[in-house]
């Protein structure tokens, strides 16, 4: 008897994310996924970052959320380019998804795309959106064990942020525990301890995209 195979449903996104990916790197565009679980700060995240860089680059952001376009309005009031994506219950965005989205975006004169994800910390990280790197945020209020329990997340990022570090004082949270549980898991992971609400250590994460964007537009 014959047995019906059923295609990884993930082979078709790879294809059309390959498709996202060449046409960012023939525009010199650097493309970032940020990934998290609801409340890590990445909305505030980009909005300070967009707003802090808006004089060095040209920004634009692709929002993914379950309902409302909330977010991409707090983003465009920053002056980037924003569009929405609502998945309508969906846990995750996918590369078609992107696709459409970028095709609606003018992205001519673009140096960075960032693609903030849905907030979950399983899902996105199994699904490629055409990205360069994917960073992950964890806040402090989340628990430093995240890296542990979701270890997928953090093994597929480049970066992963520790957000709302003003909080440090009043939650239970070791910034040392949390990286090396991290580091276990991808021992190449770029460690960036901020708080996007006060502005205290966000240099070294603006060094980290300017030094991406200049090896971007050499390729």
């Amino acid at each position: 008897m014959d047995i019906p195979v059923i295609r990884n449903i993930l082979e078709a996104n790879d294809r059309i994310s390959e498709q996202i990916r060449n046409m960012l790197l023939q525009m010199k565009i650097l493309s970032l996924n940020l990934m998290s679980s609801p409340g890590s700060g990445k909305t505030t995240l980009l909005e300070r970052t967009l707003t802090d860089l808006k004089e060095e680059f040209t920004m634009a952001v692709i929002e993914g959320d379950v309902m409302t376009s909330n977010d991409a309005r707090r983003v465009a009031a920053t002056g980037a380019q924003a569009i929405q994506i609502n998945t309508d219950g969906g846990c995750h965005l996918d590369s078609s998804m992107v696709l459409q989205a970028c095709n609606q975006l003018n992205l001519d004169t673009t140096d960075i795309l960032f693609v903030e994800n849905v907030g979950n910390l399983v899902c996105p990280a199994e699904f490629e959106v055409g990205e360069d790197y994917k960073i992950t945020i964890l806040s402090v209020a989340e628990g430093d064990d995240k890296p542990e329990k979701y270890p997928l997340m953090f093994a597929e990022s480049e970066v992963m942020i520790l957000n709302k570090i003003d909080l440090l004082p009043y939650v239970d949270f070791s910034l040392e525990r949390a990286t090396r549980f991290a580091k276990q898991l991808n021992n190449n992971i770029k460690v960036f301890p901020l708080s996007a609400r006060t502005g205290e250590g966000m240099d070294p994460w603006y060094d980290w995209l300017r030094k991406e964007v200049i090896a971007k537009k050499n390729k």
